[in-house]
């Protein structure tokens, strides 16, 4: 498939000074913003940008459709209520909307700074979005920022942001340079703009030393249940993890995590900073600490790949189209498959409980039907109209190219060792590409398959063509015999309950039939999604008990399912199947050889050099936390 053409270029500040006049922006050097916050309860933010009138005698203005880092068209101009401009003088100008994300400033004379007032609605929590409420915010650039613009996207200009607080709210944090007036931020570019999120609250800040480099971890709705002191620490471990991977310094001169204890789950990464959402409740438990654990690995790996080091599709971005690309697989992928790895790495996770969430990885992969319908990389180019969009077949029609990512990168990382004797790895690939590509520049999906088998010093194209452009289904066996490894037997002790492939759920007071799972027993016996169970073998199943019911059922098993379809009643013959995921969980293997048990050691310890004596953790109570 043609890629599109990107329509503008990124550019260092001064040379898009220098291209101002072209733009017929000679006078358009900043945009100044004030942001402010009257009435959080009402979940509104207020911002009044200031900005000049280019020669045409017209300012057009422009808000991005999409967040870098997450696919999907998210129309923010939905959440603009108002919008009004004015002349130096307070004379009122003319608005005019020219497209759904677009508008046009008229009545002002070329070379005047004219002001632009509009209120935006900010409830939608989420890492990519604007929420605003009494206990704080976060912006983000790409849903918050009216730009100028020209016909290619952004004009080239720096900004300003003045943030206007609340009396309660004491702090900001945010990876955007800070000026000398308080709370007042610069960025370079819109590309850094739509970068770097802003959080504006009470939240509690830490810092944390590595080499040279500060690492702040701002925690908002932590208390008792959460560890800071102990979660700033481990970010630590794993961001040395991550250091000693890549080799050389940090690639970024400060860093923030942005920790949001919401009761919701979710990241998106920044060149220098992250936004992580989760439940303060998670620290309580060994899984939950490791869930987060996990997912801040994941973001913070993004500040080499992906954010550093992308595919040439991936930036300069077009904010107002889709950017297609093959290449998810690596920038998501890829950092899928390290980011719990990295974490055991790290000292943070023991080898069975890695082994224990590979193995999940494994079983959800291998008890996806899609994963024979949609080859990886067409699942990356279609991410804008799949991934975000989920319904009750996609199981059945697509793979997550996070998933199968993350194992393909567990096969080539084992193909590689195995072709060098072990001397090189997937680690290697990406140490290579990073000296290589990382930059302006970017890499195109040739160059890194290419790559990839020069590392390897053998030929590996056949090998990236199955498993990246065709459905052909992978095949573990060489990953259990290099490392030594073993499915587990399952317990034959205890028969397996019956199976039949279909998630349900309780819509009030009723059990209906959420997914049914291709070629399950559900879906050859005809049930589909919207059903109502009623009853089991001709007993009526009560809706808390129909799991322990299903416990009564063998595979190879028959019987009827009564269902309501649109008010009809529909009896239908099922055949009961074993549930697929027994035969995924891995361990090692007792008869496995030393030379085995070696490689195992060495893939799991990894190129992991901790720092000796990393700075105490503090906590500060200073108002702004500037980070970039």
């Amino acid at each position: 498939m043609a890629r599109p053409t990107l329509h503008r270029r990124k550019t260092p500040l001064l040379a898009a000074l220098a291209l101002l006049t072209m733009t017929g922006f000679a006078h358009a050097t900043t945009t100044d913003y004030t942001v402010r916050f009257p009435a959080p309860e009402r979940h509104t933010i207020e911002v009044e940008a200031r900005a000049t009138v280019p020669a045409s005698g017209s300012l057009e203005l422009m808000m991005a459709v999409w967040t870098p880092g997450s696919y999907l068209v998210r129309e923010y101009a939905r959440h603009l209520e108002t919008i009004s401009a004015s002349g130096p003088a307070g004379d009122d100008l003319v608005v005019t909307k020219l497209t759904k994300n677009r508008w046009r400033v008229t009545g002002g004379q070329a070379g005047e700074r004219v002001t632009v007032r509009y209120r935006l609605y900010a409830h939608e929590l989420s890492v990519r979005t604007n929420f605003v409420d009494p206990d704080f915010a976060l912006l983000n650039g790409a849903p918050t920022f009216l730009v100028p613009a020209d016909t290619d996207g952004p004009a080239p200009g720096a900004f300003t942001v003045k943030l206007e607080l609340p009396a309660r709210w004491t702090r900001v944090a945010t990876s955007l340079p800070a000026s000398t007036a308080p709370h007042v931020y610069r960025a370079a570019d819109y590309d850094q703009l739509v970068d770097s999120p802003i959080y504006a609250g009470s939240g509690t800040v830490r810092e944390l030393t590595i080499d040279g480099v500060v690492h702040t971890l701002l925690d908002e709705g932590g208390d008792a249940f959460w560890q800071g002191e102990r979660a700033l620490a481990d970010l630590g471990k794993i961001a040395s993890a991550h250091r000693s991977l890549f080799g050389g310094a940090f690639p970024y001169p400060r860093y923030l995590f942005l920790n949001l204890l919401v009761e919701i789950d979710g990241g998106l990464e920044h060149a220098d900073s992250t936004v992580l959402m989760a439940s303060r409740w998670q620290a309580g438990t060994r899984k939950g600490y490791l869930d987060w654990l996990s997912l801040a690995s994941h973001e913070h790996f993004h500040a080499w790949n992906v954010k550093r080091l992308r595919p040439v599709e991936l930036g300069p971005f077009d904010y107002e189209r889709e950017v297609y690309t093959e290449s998810l697989w690596i920038a998501e992928g890829l950092t899928s498959y390290y980011d719990e790895l990295q974490v055991h790495r790290a000292g943070l996770m023991t080898r069975e409980e890695y082994l224990e969430r590979l193995s999940d990885q494994l079983e959800a992969f291998a008890t996806t039907p899609g994963r024979l319908v949609q080859p990886l990389t067409a699942a990356s180019w279609d991410a804008w109209i799949k991934f975000y969009r989920p319904d009750e077949n996609s199981g059945n029609s697509r793979i997550s190219y996070y998933q199968k990512g993350a194992l393909v990168g567990l096969l080539l990382d084992v193909e590689i060792r195995r072709a060098t004797a072990g001397t090189k790895s997937l680690d290697d690939v990406l140490r290579a590409a990073w000296a290589r590509y990382a930059g302006d520049r970017g890499f195109r999906s040739e160059e890194f398959r290419a790559l990839i088998s020069e590392v390897a010093g053998t030929n590996l194209s056949s090998l990236l063509i199955r498993w990246l452009d065709t459905t052909e289904d992978l095949d573990f066996a060489p990953v259990l015999a290099f490392y030594g490894l073993r499915f587990e037997t399952p317990d034959d002790d205890e028969p397996p309950a019956g199976w039949l492939g279909a998630e349900t759920t309780v819509e009030d007071g009723r059990l209906v039939v959420a997914k049914v799972l291709a070629d399950g027993p559900a879906a050859r016996a005809g049930v589909a999604a919207g059903d109502e169970i009623l009853a089991l073998d001709g007993y009526r199943v009560p809706v808390r008990d129909f799991e322990d019911r299903l416990e009564a059922f063998r595979p190879g098993q028959s019987t009827r399912v009564l269902v309501a379809r649109r008010e009809r009643i529909v009896e239908l013959p099922v055949t009961f199947g074993e549930a697929p995921g027994e035969r995924w969980n891995l361990e090692a293997d007792p008869e496995a050889s030393p030379e085995a048990q070696a490689r195992l050691a060495a893939w799991l310890t990894g190129p992991v050099e901790l720092p000796e004596a990393p700075q105490k953790p503090s906590t500060k109570s200073k108002k702004s936390t500037n980070r970039r």
